[in-house]
């Protein structure tokens, strides 16, 4: 994979919206384009939490590489996970899901491998505390919210059973917020009559936060908002609370003034923060770029590293003019990378400084409620609910994820049924693991219920 010869080699690492954008951008194009990424499919990443708590499908927010490549003949994927590049070398690094490693060499390079979760020193909390980044990570995240409710069905102990219905979530972004909204909408609508021994809208979201307020960064009228829904939901806000331990028991908070507080929790998800990939840190190491504080790569307004202007960073992983680390950012420099690269690999110029277009943000906070901010334009309630509705369909890819996700959100928000709601309850944060065996470990003999005796009535 290291010939010179033939076309100009172009590699994207990432196959997020920001790598996705680039090679369809140089799909046309008499170059030879090798995108690389350690998943097999690009993920719409602000859907997560309804893939969590079930309402739609991972084939509705993900779409295979290979699919949406298929018509663009001149881009081959490749599964791997790079480790570092040789700048001088122009070469990609990188090992194969079994180990072998792999090297990839280029004339320009996009990066676009995204960021991942940030525990802010404490990666101690990762296993406890699962965050929300990926496909298996919303999986775990479903596990456990639905397996809180089973666990607290067969507690037979009053305050076991409370903690497995405490639900502790760790930031009030807009992940957070979403996630928390939802866990309240699954305890009082969907699952309100479906257990006998306990009453699954007794279920306690507790949101913590070091900030003043839900939804800071979308100004004090929606972060307002959007406080006083989540309060009517019942979530209950812990805003200026900075957490200083978690255990499978629980966590404990540090306020303002110093006091700490214990909160016993069955659960606790993690929605605060985020840093970049190893990766980043190794190209730093290797092209002498600089970092900003959550690790990204700081870049000039072509979106290439000093003294490097065959090596382009994009999306998340970029640091430039602070800007946020949303979707229409890595769609923006994704396509201008691709572009930009385009020209100059065929001897045209190319000039243009990145400039971004801000389309707006919008957060789902609960049927019939969301905050938008777009044009200058703060609005939220049932208007803002359906814009984002429009927004988050148009960002979904192909049209068949489309139409899926609109019959989901029918079910869910009409009929309060959530059709995808399986999990296993193998994987449980019990010391013991689920029915007395190591976490993760399948039963030896599956359960017959043909001699369980008769159902009990309604």
């Amino acid at each position: 994979m290291t010939e010179a010869s033939g076309p100009r080699r172009v590699v994207i690492v990432g196959g997020g919206f920001a790598g996705l954008f680039a090679a369809r951008a140089l799909g046309k194009a008499p170059l030879q384009v090798t995108l690389i990424d350690r998943a097999e499919h690009h993920l719409f990443q602000p859907m997560l939490y309804q893939f969590a708590t079930g309402i739609l499908s991972e084939g509705k927010i993900a779409a295979p590489l290979r699919q949406l490549l298929r018509k663009h003949r001149n881009v081959e994927f490749v599964i791997a996970e790079v480790t570092g590049i040789d700048a001088a070398g122009r070469c990609v690094q990188a090992r194969r899901p079994l180990g072998e490693p792999i090297e990839c060499g280029y004339d320009y390079l996009i990066l676009a491998a995204g960021v991942r979760q940030s525990y802010f020193g404490h990666d101690e909390y990762a296993p406890i505390a699962p965050g929300m980044k990926t496909i298996e990570d919303a999986r775990k995240i479903r596990r456990r919210v639905f397996g809180a409710f089973e666990m607290a069905e067969s507690a037979t102990d009053p305050a076991e059973r409370a903690r497995w219905l405490t639900f502790a979530l760790v930031g009030a972004g807009p992940t957070g917020v979403e996630l928390a909204g939802q866990i309240r909408e699954v305890a009082t609508k969907t699952l309100r009559k479906e257990y006998r021994h306990i009453q699954p809208e007794d279920a306690r979201v507790l949101l913590f936060d070091g900030g003043e307020a839900p939804l800071a960064m979308f100004g004090p009228k929606l972060s307002g908002m959007a406080a006083r829904q989540l309060g009517k939901l019942g979530v209950e806000l812990h805003m200026g609370s900075i957490v200083t331990h978690v255990d499978p028991a629980g966590l404990e908070v540090k306020d303002h003034d110093g006091k700490l507080t214990r909160y016993e929790a069955g659960n606790v998800l993690w929605t605060a923060g985020v840093e970049a990939p190893p990766l980043a840190a190794a190209v730093a190491k290797a092209t002498g770029a600089q970092q900003d504080r959550a690790g990204r790569i700081v870049v000039g307004q072509d979106c290439t590293i000093a003294g490097h202007p065959e090596i382009l960073v994009t999306g998340d992983m970029m640091s430039l003019d602070k800007l946020p680390g949303v979707a229409e950012v890595a769609m923006q420099t994704g396509l201008y990378a691709g572009r930009r690269v385009s020209h100059q690999a065929q001897g045209k110029a190319f000039d243009k400084p990145f400039k971004y277009r801000d389309l707006g943000s919008a957060a789902y906070i609960s049927r019939g409620k969301a905050v938008v901010s777009a044009f200058k334009l703060n609005f939220g309630g049932f208007l803002g609910w359906w814009v984002w509705l429009f927004i988050h369909i148009g960002f979904l890819t192909g049209y068949r994820n489309r139409i899926g996700a609109v019959l989901g959100w029918w079910f869910a928000f009409t009929r309060d049924i959530r059709r995808e709601r399986t999990f296993t309850i193998d994987d449980m944060p019990v010391p013991a693991g689920a029915y007395g065996g190591p976490a993760g470990t399948a039963p030896a003999v599956s359960a017959d219920r043909s001699d369980a005796g008769p159902p009990r009535p309604p």
